[in-house]
């Protein structure tokens, strides 16, 4: 049996808005895996999904470069140890220049793109900084019309594609993806597997029990339904005027979502939690 540490059902807590006893029993039966406690919550409780793990905490900037006649736009992320070396501007500077090699080169393997002179310039900043400098990944739309949006100093991007339309509608698109985080663009892109995640998970909910099978398969298609319209993009109510559904907006341009791709820093990880005060008196004592 693993260990339930108190940190871990703070992070439960945080991440579900329930009681300190809930999440630790959760915790404990779920051997200690925070994933599957919510998953067993979700079921017994009937909760909405959890807010996404807040331990992603590597720092950064993502760039993002769209062309001038918007058929194509790409997006690198570069991460840094800390959100002071982000705000370097020799940093800055560096990760506008891996840009450029992938906007001009359309090349997304970023072993390829740190080569050469680009990897002697990320040496060299390394060892001016100070800290682990890493070029992580590389992401390119291309074809129809490409429109994008950056949140705040690059923590957050987004391009979206088009059929028909303009730049400034793919932009606040863009906007709205970046705020809302839509899963799909329309209900019949969400993969398979999540559906039938989503269904057990309903089906398991405490409303569900000792009820006739045919009110159930009833409740079960109105939530899945719901879950669908929530999570794509053309269903989603746009942040700018609520009274009107994206795909409602897109029409009345006369053009057509393609695609999007939502780039986070730091999304997908972990970094270890330091207790620096443990972490000096080991030091000390040793």
């Amino acid at each position: 049996m693993a260990a339930v540490s108190a940190a871990l059902v703070k992070e439960l807590r945080d991440r579900t808005g329930l009681g300190m006893m809930e999440c630790k029993k959760a915790l404990v039966a779920a051997n200690a895996d925070i994933e599957v406690a919510i998953e067993e919550l979700r079921k017994s409780s009937g909760m909405k999904a959890a807010k996404k793990a807040g331990r992603t905490a590597a720092e950064g900037t993502i760039i993002m470069r769209v062309a001038d006649d918007s058929s194509y736009g790409v997006l690198v992320e570069v991460n840094s140890e800390t959100d002071f070396a982000s705000r370097d501007a020799g940093f800055i500077s560096f990760a506008n220049k891996i840009a450029d090699v992938v906007f001009a080169t359309k090349e997304t393997d970023m072993a390829k793109v740190v080569s050469g002179e680009m990897l002697e310039a990320r040496e060299a900043l390394v060892q001016k900084i100070g800290e682990n400098i890493t070029p992580r990944r590389a992401v390119i739309i291309e074809g129809g019309l490409v429109g994008g949006y950056l949140h705040g100093n690059g923590q957050i991007a987004v391009l979206t594609q088009l059929e028909g339309g303009s730049a400034e509608l793919a932009k606040d698109v863009s906007m709205h993806v970046a705020a809302v985080s839509p899963r799909v663009v329309r209900g019949e892109d969400m993969p398979a597997d999540v559906l039938a995640k989503e269904e057990e998970i309903v089906r398991a909910q405490p409303d569900m029990a000792g009820k006739p099978a045919e009110i159930v398969d009833k409740m079960i298609v109105g939530r899945m339904k719901k879950f669908l319209a929530e999570n794509s993009l053309t269903e989603q109510p746009f942040v700018k005027n609520p009274e009107v559904k994206v795909g409602q907006l897109v029409k009345d341009a006369g053009a057509t979502v393609t695609s999007f791709i939502r780039l986070e820093v730091g999304e997908g990880i972990e970094v270890a939690e330091v207790d620096f005060a443990a972490e000096v008196a080991a030091q000390l004592r040793g």
